[in-house]
């Protein structure tokens, strides 16, 4: 049975730290992406979601948005997936992403999200 509560990490890199599940399967924790070469010094940033009620589905679908804590700018992220449980037990996480920065402008909106 698929729980997100617990530590997860990605294939590259990143590490999910989900609390445990609220009576409505709500969840918040923390997310903390893999070392970056980039400008921006990424921090542990804080994540919020739910996922379907495991006793109605097994393989639960689920969303969390990552509110990015960035030293240079505001991005924020959504996940939407699917846990599943292969016959040996072992739970995975398949997951879509979209990633949303602010823009400056209307003019600009069309490259703030990825």
């Amino acid at each position: 049975q698929c729980l997100l509560s617990g530590s997860w990490r990605s294939d590259t890199g990143c590490r999910m730290v989900v609390s445990t599940l609220d009576k409505d399967n709500r969840f918040s924790g923390f997310y903390l992406p893999r070392p970056s070469t980039g400008d921006s010094e990424l921090l542990t940033s804080p994540l919020e979601g739910s996922q379907q009620d495991t006793r109605l589905v097994p393989q639960p679908t689920f969303y969390f948005t990552v509110k990015w804590r960035l030293r240079e700018a505001a991005q924020t992220t959504v996940f939407v997936g699917q846990c599943y449980v292969d016959t040996n037990g072992e739970e995975t996480l398949h997951a879509l992403w979209l990633l949303r920065e602010v823009a400056d402008s209307p003019a600009e909106d069309w490259k703030a999200t990825r």
